[in-house]
């Protein structure tokens, strides 16, 4: 699959602002433009003389089997990309056979997208309600089946995202915050944006983090992590796992790139702790070093939005299925036959 392809169908098919929304970042977009690129920091330092016939995906996330190291990271309002929206994602993930992460911003209710398919799925959870609103999600995500909550800590207030500015970006006609109080579903004239940034984002701490641990039998993962000993204090507060995102280059820039910050929150919380990584992620050989990095599995973003929009559910699992293949075959020509034996001296520095 040609992702770069993939894009231009996807840029065809949406409306500009709605385009804009889902490619754009903040700022200037330095961390954006650097995510991708900063996978080759990495070259591969491949093992001969394996008997590679036969290579294996396959990997638990928390407990969870899943075919492929590769999940749907979380992103909002998918529903602009497609009329079946997160529906829609659900189904060609799990077609896939990888995890789905779902959205706090979505625009279908968090029991609807569980039902939508049996892949195994994720709930991601923003502080944009007040506290028994988030707690009342917190206990509907486990009650739908969800199989961990994805604390996304990144985003105490919202990055300024020119395009969005300049585009003075709003919700579409039809397009609602499903998981939201019914006075926060539709924003109307007043953008997206500037609904965010007035709700009460700013307030999580790790007492928070303690809360929910203890809220919810679902183990806790913490997303948004780009720094060492901000893994190892929510490792300390009860988290499960951390995942180690630029939030897609959407908060703060310029901020390292992940694939920088990923040795140091791995070598911190040590190997018996999963980490998860997104941002840039676009190719075999990217997962492959990720996996060398010591993450346990990548999630992508942007690809899975561009498979969504040009082709629904088989556009997701298109992409998905592309990225697993590639990982597979760059695991055999580097002497690789299982994702859970991949040694950190497969990779250099460039």
């Amino acid at each position: 699959m040609d992702l770069d392809a993939l894009h231009d169908q996807a840029r065809a098919r949406l409306p500009a602002g709605v385009y804009d929304y889902y490619a754009g970042g903040a700022e200037a977009e330095t961390t954006l433009g650097e995510s991708a690129a900063s996978w080759q920091r990495w070259r591969l330092r491949p093992r001969m003389l394996r008997d590679v016939s036969t290579v294996s995906s396959q990997t638990t996330l928390l407990g969870t089997p899943v075919s492929l190291p590769i999940g749907v990271a979380p992103w909002a309002l998918q529903g602009m990309a497609h009329p079946d929206g997160e529906r829609a994602t659900a189904r060609g993930t799990a077609a896939a056979g990888a995890l789905m992460t779902v959205s706090t911003t979505a625009t279908v209710a968090l029991a609807e997208v569980a039902a939508a398919s049996d892949g195994p799925k994720w709930f991601q959870l923003y502080r944009v309600h007040d506290p028994a609103y988030t707690d009342d999600l917190v206990r509907r995500a486990a009650d739908a089946g969800y199989r961990a909550l994805v604390m996304t800590v990144d985003l105490p207030l919202l990055g300024r995202r020119l395009r969005d500015v300049v585009n003075d970006f709003q919700l579409p006609e039809g397009i609602a915050l499903a998981n939201h109080p019914p006075q926060q579903q539709a924003y109307g004239n007043r953008g997206l944006g500037r609904a965010v940034g007035v709700l009460p984002t700013s307030t999580w701490t790790f007492e928070d983090l303690t809360h929910f641990t203890a809220l919810t039998a679902m183990p806790v993962v913490v997303k948004g992590i780009l720094r060492g000993d901000d893994a190892q204090r929510c490792i300390d507060a009860g988290a499960s796992a951390v995942w180690v995102s630029t939030h897609g280059g959407r908060q703060v820039d310029p901020v390292i790139a992940s694939a920088v910050a990923l040795p140091e929150v791995v070598g911190a919380v040590g190997p018996d702790v999963e980490v998860y990584v997104d941002g840039g992620v676009r190719r075999g050989s990217d997962v492959l070093t990720a996996l060398a990095l010591g993450a346990r599995a990548v999630f992508v973003g942007r690809p899975a939005i561009w498979g969504l929009a040009a082709g629904g559910a088989d556009g997701v699992r298109d992409v998905l299925v592309d990225l697993a293949t590639a990982l597979q075959l760059t695991m055999a020509l580097c002497g690789v036959t299982d994702v859970h034996d991949v040694p950190a001296d497969m990779i250099a520095p460039a």
